[in-house]
């Protein structure tokens, strides 16, 4: 099966077991403008990148960055299965309840470890979709090591998690986990 099959058949499963599934445009989306001027404002212009290079799921809908026509589509595979994480937390914790979790607790800024403990549950599936879509070699591709322990530590997420060791321990361990299975 190419890529690009296995993007369709991935599709059509995510439709069915989120029935009103949608993918939407960023970029022409009036919430997603305003959530990006808003993460430019916080971050002191760190997070500018929110329209052009980053998916959000909100509720039954993943929001896609302009990026996403030119992206492949074993790539695009690897973030509809961190993303599948995501709608499956939004209905194991209810809308508002990963809402809650997500943006407050304990704080939206600095030490937000809810959010950090879902992106890890999603980055522990963008892991294991590399390994079986792409190989061991790119899983252990440094760069992917940065930018994933990036997400937690800078201003991508609004440095959710800032203690780098932390976080690269996690990474390492979740790593070795996935190739002595």
């Amino acid at each position: 099966m190419t890529p690009e099959e296995a993007l369709a058949v991935f599709l059509r499963e995510l439709d069915a077991e989120f029935p009103g599934f949608r993918l939407v445009d960023k970029e022409h989306d009036p919430l997603s403008r305003a959530i990006d001027r808003a993460l430019r404002i916080l971050t002191l212009g760190g997070q500018d990148r929110y329209l052009s290079h980053y998916h959000t799921v909100i509720g039954q809908r993943l929001y896609l960055p302009r990026s996403w026509a030119t992206t492949p589509a074993v790539q695009k595979l690897i973030t509809l299965r961190h993303e599948r994480v995501h709608l499956r937390q939004r209905r194991r914790l209810t809308f508002l309840g990963l809402a809650l979790i997500y943006l407050l607790l304990p704080f939206p800024v600095g030490l937000a470890y809810g959010r950090a403990r879902l992106e890890w549950e999603a980055y522990a599936e963008t892991l294991r979709a590399t390994l079986e879509l792409e190989g061991e070699a790119a899983l252990r591709d440094p760069g992917l090591r940065e930018r994933i322990v990036a997400q937690f530590t800078g201003p991508a997420y609004l440095w959710m998690w800032p203690f780098r060791r932390q976080v690269e321990a996690w990474y390492d361990a979740e790593l070795q986990r996935l190739l002595s299975s």
